[in-house]
């Protein structure tokens, strides 16, 4: 493949001519460059300007890399479309920059398949090919900085830094003081996804129609018959989520207006009426039944109609706090006046029966294995429950849990008494008892465990919620958005603690390309000297890389050195 080397604004300065030598902190330095021109465009609202930017970023080089690197480092990375295609090679991947134009671009339909829903249903996902996924990411590098502009400032799912826990603190916010919104609206859209009105969708998202056509009308591959796609926006697809985002966009806004013109700004903020949203999720609180039912509920419904949505007469309701919601795997309820945030029973119950299936569905397999398998489930529940009153659900799963571990020990040893099978499969540690544990032998040769990971023993921690105007797009925002980063990364690292020394000492970034270590991302442990050259495992010897950068490393025969503390 040949590329250009002419010095433009967003080019590399020095074209690479393989994978690996690619300059990967240019590419992100280029691309987020491009990307705070066009935000700003969008708050200037110089749409002309944002038209002109959004084609310029997906026709350069840098921009291809990093759409093609996105799509090659997700999970769905060995998931391929019905071409078959993947991109697992450095020469594939390479290859596959020239390939990403948009003259003469035809997207391949959709591969059509169902995951399992906590309900016992089904949900369907579009799986596209590798090709048309990078052809998405790179004009979502187009359209996001402008949908991060124009979002509501309580929309929290599939935005930059933004989480289940921000909606869940903004809801805390609204409704934990006693002269609060008493009542609620929870809204559920009738199959979101599924129903967006193409039409809608073409007129009113900025970005290039004659492509975003081409992807809504690409229809989908089911046993082999090819169905054509009259509405919706395929879940599957890595643009869609901010499509939908984008279509909800000013719901709160919009409705705010819509209430103040009507009532007056004075007696409209006495209305209290919130919204908090979390993609096609949203709760809507208000001081009486009354507003809720007889202004916010028909406005929202005319405001989803436009677009081709409506909402689950089923699973829309209007409730008093007292009675209590779930929304997100939590149920918020006030008892005698005070709002307490639990872990929902419905929440609860699906994670046990999947503990409960991993368990009875490996009776055979060994002891190390079986917690190699529980831990990063039950470490991953245990931590979105962490900042909500979660200490009597860790106690009642642990119990539930137990009872699950010594059937599965006593079935693999039916002739074997209660005492000898709590002997091999559970250990003391001081005065801890009954630990479902395996003996090991740690790097300083002292005797160790590896247990199963302690429910009970996850910190209850108050999560700090994002400022609602914060824009990842804005330089002036870019101290907030790396504290923030940081910060949450830091937690989601926090039980493995060298993990957290490392990511501190290199502030975040890679060892090699120096770009952001993020979740998307994924990070990789390094050592400077390898160990089957002596090298030590303790820290000093020890860097965090991205993992496309540790085979970049490997490959090329890379000698790093410890970056300094930042």
């Amino acid at each position: 493949m040949k590329v250009s080397g002419r010095k433009t604004g967003s080019a590399l300065s020095h074209a690479p001519d393989n994978w690996y030598a690619v300059d990967w902190r240019r590419v992100e330095r280029n691309v987020r460059g491009m990307q705070i021109r066009i935000a700003k465009a969008t708050r200037d609202g110089d749409w002309r300007r944002v038209k002109a930017l959004q084609r310029m970023l997906t026709r350069t080089l840098s921009a291809k890399l990093y759409a093609v690197r996105r799509v090659t480092q997700n999970q769905g990375a060995r998931t391929a479309g019905v071409d078959r295609e993947l991109w697992d090679s450095p020469e594939s991947r390479w290859e596959a920059i020239g390939r990403l134009k948009r003259r003469g671009y035809k997207p391949l339909p959709l591969r059509r398949v169902f995951i399992p829903k906590a309900n016992g249903k089904e949900r369907p996902l579009g799986i596209p090919t590798m090709r048309d996924r990078a052809m998405q990411a790179l004009y979502l590098l187009a359209l996001e900085p402008v949908s991060e502009s124009t979002s509501d400032p309580n929309s929290y799912g599939f935005r930059l830094n933004r989480s289940t826990a921000d909606a869940m603190s903004q809801i805390f916010v609204a409704m934990s003081q006693k002269g609060s919104a008493r009542w609620v609206l929870e809204a559920d859209i009738k199959g979101c996804f599924d129903w967006i009105n193409h039409d809608w969708l073409v007129a009113n998202v900025p970005m290039d129609k004659g492509i975003l056509l081409k992807w809504l009308k690409a229809g989908l591959i089911y046993k082999g018959q090819l169905q054509a796609t009259e509405a919706g926006t395929p879940q599957g697809g890595i643009i869609s989520p901010t499509l939908a985002n984008v279509t909800l966009n000013g719901l709160e806004r919009e409705l705010a207006a819509h209430l103040g013109a009507k009532f007056g700004i004075a007696k409209a903020k006495k209305l209290k009426v919130n919204v908090v949203r979390y993609a096609d999720d949203f709760v809507i609180t208000g001081d009486s039944k009354e507003v809720l039912e007889s202004e916010v509920k028909p406005w929202v419904e005319a405001f989803l109609a436009v677009r081709g949505l409506r909402l689950s007469e089923e699973k829309t309701r209007i409730i008093h706090i007292d009675e209590g919601f779930d929304f997100l795997g939590w149920n918020f309820r006030k008892y005698s006046g005070k709002l307490l945030i639990k872990p929902s029973k419905k929440n609860v119950q699906t994670f046990y029966r999947k503990v409960s299936e991993t368990i009875s569905g490996n009776k055979t397999v060994k002891h190390a294995d079986l917690i190699r398998l529980l831990n990063p489930m039950l470490r991953g529940w245990a931590q979105y429950h962490s900042p909500v009153v979660a200490k009597q659900a860790y106690s009642r799963m642990e119990s539930l849990i137990f009872r699950r571990l010594w059937w599965w020990s006593k079935r693999r040893h039916p002739n074997k008494g209660a005492e000898w099978v709590r002997e091999k499969y559970f250990r003391s540690d001081g005065g801890r008892h009954w630990i479902f544990a395996v003996p090991v032998v740690l790097d300083d040769g002292s005797a160790g465990l590896n247990e199963l990971y302690q429910l009970r023993g996850t910190p209850i921690r108050r999560h700090r919620k994002i400022k609602g105007d914060f824009n990842p797009f804005d330089p002036e925002w870019e101290q907030y958005g790396e504290q923030l980063r940081q910060g949450r990364m830091e937690g989601s690292m926090r039980h493995r603690r060298q993990w957290v020394s490392l990511f501190m000492s290199q502030g975040g970034l890679c060892a090699h390309c120096g770009c952001a270590l993020t979740r998307e991302t994924g990070w990789h442990n390094h050592h400077l000297e390898f160990r089957v050259h002596g090298g030590s495992d303790a820290l000093f010897n020890r860097v965090l890389l991205h993992p496309d950068c540790h085979r970049q490393v490997h490959v090329g025969r890379i000698a790093l050195t410890k970056p300094a503390r930042s």
